[in-house]
């Protein structure tokens, strides 16, 4: 959280950015985002919170995804699940899905998506999916299903930032994973030995964040407001 809270406003000036949406489904300790993460985020100038599995780990922050719309859980969880998994904002769309492939085996986010696209492409053309998933196929595959109807299609969840940026065919931007905030070298942010410790014991030992130097990491997307379509896609770490 230090190294988004010391980078994000800078970013954002430097780069002109006129939309932000940041996936922090870790910000607490690694695990789920706590109300003051939430506040925090907010006043950094997040436009919108996506999430993934994670979010449901600070029973603390139910009551925001019910009342706040600028917050998201996945969209294909089961209807009647707390939460929003969309949202229209300054008329920029921002839909949250998860992954099947190795995850939780929740509704399908191929026809689920698809279908909420349509709907959404009748109020506005720019559209931001943040696809949750573990699979590169599976994200590559979605991103490819929703080429030219939504601007960009980013990938979340593995934590190691991906350097295949680019436009599809069709219009839409595309990465596998967007990143990391936080200490680059570690164990997906967390500390090393923690890591080596579970894998040569197989015991629940519980991942700890690793303190240090950090990096902020993500994409820039330009897009024509009237098509939807990307223009340029650019990837950070800094």
């Amino acid at each position: 959280m230090g190294a988004l809270f010391l980078s994000l406003k800078s970013i954002i000036k430097e780069e002109k950015v006129d939309f932000v949406i940041v996936n922090g489904e870790n910000a607490s300790s690694g695990f789920g985002i706590s109300e003051s993460d939430y506040r925090s985020f907010i006043n950094m100038g997040v436009d919108v919170i996506t999430s993934g599995n994670h979010i449901w780990q600070k029973e603390e922050i139910f009551q925001i995804l019910e009342k706040e719309d600028n917050i998201l859980r996945p969209y294909n969880y089961p209807p009647g699940t707390i939460g929003k998994g969309y949202v229209i904002k300054n008329g920029i769309a921002v839909i949250n899905a998860e992954g099947r492939y190795s995850m939780t085996p929740i509704d399908c986010p191929f026809q689920t998506v698809g279908a909420l696209v349509e709907k959404i492409r009748k109020i506005t053309p720019l559209i931001f999916v943040d696809f949750h998933a573990e699979h590169t196929d599976e994200k590559e595959a979605l991103a490819f299903f929703l080429d030219g109807k939504v601007t960009s299609v980013a990938g979340t969840h593995t934590h190691v930032q991906t350097m295949d940026e680019k436009i599809l065919p069709n219009g839409t931007a595309y990465i596998t994973d967007l990143g990391l905030t936080g200490v680059q070298d570690s164990v997906i942010g967390s500390r090393e030995d923690k890591a080596i410790e579970r894998s040569l014991t197989q015991l629940p030992i519980k991942s700890e964040v690793k303190e240090g130097r950090a990096k902020i990491q993500g994409i820039i997307v330009e897009a024509d407001k009237d098509t939807g379509k990307a223009l340029s896609v650019k990837r950070f770490s800094r």
